[in-house]
Formats: C-alpha cells, structure tokens, sequence
C-alpha cells in the first residue's frame, strides 16, 4: 500500500471514530478490515521510530477500537479447546517462519516476525514482535506493545497494553533487551536497545529509575537508557504514619561491548550478581 493510500485509509478511519453512527457502514467496515490486515501482516505498525524518537499511529489504535464495536461474538474450536471473542486468532505460521508452541495465542492484527520463537504465551492485537526474540512461557505481550528483534523476554514476563486514549504511547522493548523473568513493564515504558533488567523488575511511567554508578544518582522515569543493567530496589519516604520503603529500579552497570549478544544476555546479569 502507497503512503497516499495509507494517508487515505487513515482518514477514513479517524473520521469514523469521531462519528458513531457511521461504525457500521460497508465502507467503515472494509477500512477496518484493511488496517487489522496491514497490522497483522507487519506492513503497518501502531508505533514506529522516526528521527531517533517513537510516534504513535493513532489512526491504527481508532481502528482496532472500532472493530471491537463492529465485531460479534463468535465461537472458535480447536481440538479440546473452545474460545468465545470478537477477535479472529492468527494464523500461517508455518508460511511466516514463526515458531508457535501449544498453547500459544496470538490474535489477528498483531505480527510476529520470521524467525520469532513462541513458548505457551499471549500476544494480543496490534502488538509486535521481531525477528529472533521469544516470547517465553507464560509471559505476555500486551495490546499495540511493541517488541524489538533478538529480544527475549523470559518466563512469566508480563508487557502491559493500551489502547486508550489512542495517543497514548504503548510499552516498547528496543532490539537485543533481555527482560528477566516476572518482569513488568507498564503504561508506555521504553527498554532502550541491549538494555537488561533483572528478575522481579517492575517498571511504571512513575517509578523511578535510579542510576547508582556514579558518584550521585541520576533519576529516569518511563525509559530504561540503552545497554543498561537495571535490578529491582526500593527507596525510603516519609508519611504522616511513619517511614516506608517504596518501589524503584537501580541500573547498576552497563553490558560489555564486546561480548556477543545471545551469551550476554544472561551473562549481563550474573557479572553483576544479579538473579536471571
């Protein structure tokens, strides 16, 4: 599809939004239908890095909220299973290059790249994940969360997802990031590139994010810099009922630039004694 095309469609759509009466029309219908198919297929995406810095395709996030008004329920078997959704599952994963182990889950207008590995996982709609990264057991990747190539994100690891308000930016985890197991990530956080978080990290635009290699700290909220070594921490603060320690992140060295990528993943973490 041309960028004028795209323009076109994207029009449509926004329009569409700002009109509820018209969510039922044919033509609404089919431009739904076209931009849950370019999602799906990888030739569209919600967020894309442009100039150095991520923007959001809200018209995109508008059409996946207006398919869920145009959709019904519908039934879906397979073998002992039953689901009951208004979203269709994915499917051509032999013919895309993806591998998918039962019982994963991928809805339709979320693409997975070839080369991708799956564990028994869930990847909802609008989401992204690249070439070379596993989504691992049990770990989820949340609606229009974007997942970069040669990432993986270990077992229980949960990525949040939004779709509401459309312009709100979806977490993003950059190439090469190795997020530990039972990790989460929330509310449009971004994993810089190469950047490693220890188990049990959890990361809000509001929890801060404390860089403790230096001589004095040096705060981040909602962005974790590239090629960092973040681990789970807590800070003291002050109530009327006394003083109590509350969640942060502390990045706590940085990767070595020259070992290779699949072996520091894991090895990032235990040369700072830190639990994969």
């Amino acid at each position: 599809m041309t960028t004028t095309e795209h323009t076109a469609l994207a029009a449509a759509i926004d329009a569409a939004y700002d009109d509820p009466a018209r969510v039922s029309d044919p033509e609404v219908v089919a431009a739904v239908g076209t931009a849950l198919d370019l999602l799906d297929s990888g030739q569209a995406r919600v967020a894309e890095k442009i100039g150095g810095g991520w923007v959001v395709n809200e018209w995109l996030k508008r059409a996946i909220l207006l398919s869920f008004r145009q959709r019904r329920m519908t039934t879906t078997e397979l073998g002992p299973f039953e689901y009951h959704d208004k979203v269709p599952l994915k499917h051509g994963y032999a013919e895309a290059g993806v591998r998918v182990v039962p019982p994963a889950v991928v809805r339709h207008g979320a693409f997975v790249e070839a080369g991708a590995v799956l564990m028994p996982s869930y990847v909802n709609i609008g989401a992204r994940v690249g070439a070379g990264s596993m989504v691992d057991t049990w770990a989820t990747v949340g609606s229009c969360a974007q997942i970069g190539r040669n990432v993986h994100l270990a077992g229980g690891v949960g990525v949040g997802g939004v779709l509401e308000p459309p312009g709100a930016r979806p977490v993003i985890v950059e190439d090469d990031a190795f997020i530990a197991s039972r990790c989460v990530l929330t509310e449009g956080v971004i994993i810089e590139q190469g950047a490693v978080l220890g188990a049990l990290t959890v990361l809000t635009a509001s929890i801060p994010i404390i860089d403790v290699t230096g001589d004095k700290p040096v705060e981040h909220r909602g962005r974790v810099p590239a090629r960092s070594v973040v681990i789970p921490g807590t800070r003291p603060r002050h109530f009327p009922a006394g003083t109590h320690h509350i969640p942060c992140a502390l990045i706590i060295g940085t990767r070595s630039a020259g070992t290779d990528t699949k072996v520091s993943l894991n090895e990032a973490l235990r040369e700072h004694d830190v639990a994969v």
